[in-house]
């Protein structure tokens, strides 16, 4: 929804509980602890009644005992994104802010999104996806010389599913390549290995309200070179431009981009792809995410400020429209 819209749309929430789940199991539970408190001290200074809870094994009690009327998932990695908190809320009949189950599985895995994404016609990166028993089974030297061989260098290592760059290693040279497996491996069994495209890189929101629509781009110029964890966490490690300082034909193409990785993995709600523009403007997808962070150093926060956008009132409308929608599929 539109600022002034989801404004209207605060009355209509302002009776309404909403919680807010933030923390969980996963390696990003700090920065999700800090997401969740954001986004609940934006809604609470919109004279909302927010309560922000842990995930644990009381939860579900919770929710049945004293259901909310909104769900706001602020879960970062794979407990927040791979749909099955999602499935859960959907159990225990809450309503939730994001995108659906189904969705959620598609997008967290990283080489299903990356095909179905091409398929529809967008640039990514070339890469492989490669478990981490194949190399176990068939060896790992002759494993990494074929990669070698088909993607060049540099390539950049990751981890199939997970977020925030963890496990996450550039890889310039030959000798490099082992020790970045074992660091992405350590994270997930499944490790993507694409090639490094050179060129700007942005990340973009979209935000449905009701039809998606790409906010501002963000440029990331981290001081290191590298967007890792450390310059997405560490205040003053990198620089964000907003907007992106684009060519008019690289800015709309990148707020195509990402509308298109929105609607044909069949998000809702709220995401962000990262991208990068190379030096002929063109635009490569490399991923999305359906529970962005909220943090100070966030992009999404940035881009929606960028837009003239509140968080809190964002966050209301979108409540809204997840307590609407329910109310509908009730009376179907």
């Amino acid at each position: 929804m539109t600022q002034a819209a989801s404004t209207d749309q605060a009355t209509s929430t302002a009776a309404a509980r909403i919680v807010v789940l933030a923390g969980g199991l996963s390696h990003e539970r700090d920065v999700s602890l800090q997401s969740g408190r954001r986004v609940g001290e934006a809604l609470r200074r919109r004279g909302l009644d927010v309560q922000v809870l842990d995930v644990g094994v009381g939860l579900l009690d919770t929710l049945r005992n004293d259901p909310p009327d909104c769900v706001l998932p602020l879960l970062h990695g794979e407990t927040g994104e791979n749909g099955a908190l999602r499935e859960v809320l959907g159990l225990v009949g809450v309503p939730y802010v994001g995108s659906d189950p189904q969705a959620c599985r598609l997008a967290f895995d990283k080489p299903v999104a990356k095909s179905l994404i091409a398929r529809a016609g967008v640039r990514t990166p070339p890469w492989l996806a490669l478990p981490a028993e194949t190399f176990r089974e068939l060896g790992a030297a002759a494993i990494m010389a074929a990669v070698l061989t088909r993607l060049g260098l540099p390539l950049v290592v990751k981890p199939a599913r997970g977020g925030s760059a963890l496990g996450c290693s550039v890889v310039r040279t030959e000798e490099e390549l082992p020790a970045a497996m074992v660091a992405c491996f350590a994270y997930d069994a499944v490790a993507l290995v694409e090639r490094m495209v050179a060129g700007t890189e942005v990340a973009v929101t979209v935000l449905a309200d009701p039809e998606p629509r790409a906010l501002p781009p963000v440029e990331i110029r981290p001081d290191s070179g590298v967007y890792d964890y450390a310059a997405r966490y560490t205040a003053g490690a990198t620089e964000f431009v907003v907007p992106a300082e684009l060519s008019p034909t690289a800015a709309a193409a990148c707020a195509e981009v990402a509308v298109t990785a929105h609607s044909t993995l069949g998000l809702r709600h709220l995401s962000r792809s990262d991208l990068l523009v190379d030096t002929d403007d063109h635009v490569w997808f490399l991923e999305v995410n359906v529970a962005p962070g909220m943090t100070e150093t966030s992009l999404v926060p940035l881009a929606l400020d960028a837009a003239g956008l509140d968080v809190g009132a964002v966050y209301a409308g979108l409540a809204d429209d997840a307590i609407l929608s329910a109310d509908k599929s009730l009376s179907q």
